[in-house]
């Protein structure tokens, strides 16, 4: 596989899939939003990075350290989106604070190589949906997010982007993070599971701590594990 391919599953297959460009959405979740004294804006936030972003390689510093924001992702195969999965979006936290500042694009701060990491994605089905993911390090709950907590549906997203921007087969739309986003330490061992069709009840349990989502929805459909360097 190419450094900068992502591995889609197909049936007993893997097949490399180098996508053009990653759409990434900002601002998706409001409590992330106010998790970083960020103002809720009134239109969908659209940034992009390029395929050289790709990596497996988990950095806890480049030039800064760099902090994570746990996300899922959805593969466009058809003129839709066709597969799942799960992963890293890298910021340079201290440098976009600064381009905030100065009304500047962030690129600089978020779509520099190394900035997008991925599980292998799977294709899914017209039946799947609220979707879960649960971002643990060193086997400690660090964010876990739902998608009705998302401001804009999957959907709505496609729609918003393809107004503008045409999603070739294999671009990856990353959806936004939770709050619970932090600074990446080195030798830390990060894994992030997904699971289909979580009513918003059971994710408020796994929430509030009382159980994992393990033992409420049984085990992911979706797992990868970093060990950050």
């Amino acid at each position: 596989m190419s450094s900068h391919s992502v591995l889609l599953k197909q049936q007993a297959d893997e097949i490399a899939i180098s996508p053009s460009k990653i759409v990434c959405i900002g601002r998706n979740y409001v409590d992330h939003i106010h998790e970083l004294g960020n103002d809720v804006p009134d239109e969908m936030v659209v940034f992009l990075k390029p395929s050289s972003a790709i990596t497996d390689t988990l950095h806890s510093e480049v030039g800064e350290t760099l902090h994570y924001e746990a996300e899922l992702c959805f593969m466009v195969k058809y003129g839709r989106f066709s597969a799942v999965g799960v992963g890293l979006d890298m910021t340079k936290r201290e440098l976009q604070g600064k381009l905030k500042k100065q009304g500047l694009p962030w690129e600089r701060s978020k779509a520099f190589d190394g900035s997008a990491l991925f599980s292998e994605f799977i294709p899914m089905t017209s039946a799947q949906q609220d979707w879960c993911f649960q971002l643990t390090i060193d086997n400690v709950m660090t964010q876990l997010g739902h998608q009705q907590l998302m401001t804009y549906q999957p959907n709505a997203m496609f729609a918003a982007i393809t107004e503008f921007m045409s999603l070739n087969d294999g671009d990856i739309v990353m959806t936004g993070t939770p709050k619970g986003v932090g600074a990446v330490s080195a030798n830390t061992s990060f894994e992030i599971s997904l699971w289909p069709n979580v009513p918003f009840e059971i994710f408020e349990t796994a929430l509030s701590g009382e159980k994992s989502m393990t033992q409420l929805c049984g085990p992911a459909m979706l797992v990868k594990q970093w060990q950050a360097v």
